[in-house]
């Protein structure tokens, strides 16, 4: 059974860093691309970053592009995202996914099964 618990969220000044850890259990995490996606109140979720089984190919998407790095530990079957430089905008729910088949690359939500989220805040 995939479990996937993310941790590291809070509260952060505009401009601020937080970094968000996701750990993974229940598959063989190696195999498996990852990725973060986000909700905000009244909004779709989005795609965030995504990182390959390998770690080899990562993927963001243009709003957060060169202010988030994604990462990931196969020894410890977890991922993390560093996120610099934050935004009022970038305030949501973060979710740490796997996709649902191994050895796929993939942005689209449909596509991850999901933990349950953190909650990120950029305000002053």
């Amino acid at each position: 059974q995939v479990q996937l618990v993310e941790s590291g969220g809070g509260l952060v000044q505009p401009g601020g860093s937080l970094r968000l850890s996701c750990a993974a259990s229940g598959f063989t995490f190696s195999r498996y691309a990852m990725g973060w996606f986000r909700q905000a109140p009244g909004k779709e979720r989005e795609f965030v970053a995504a990182i390959s089984w390998s770690a080899g190919t990562t993927y963001y998407a243009p709003s957060v592009q060169g202010r988030f790095t994604i990462v990931r530990d196969n020894a410890k079957n977890t991922m993390f995202l560093q996120m610099n430089s934050l935004e009022p905008e970038d305030t949501a729910v973060y979710y740490c996914g796997t996709t649902k088949s191994p050895f796929t690359m993939t942005t689209m939500a449909r596509d991850y099964y999901w933990g349950q989220g953190t909650q990120v805040t950029v305000s002053s």
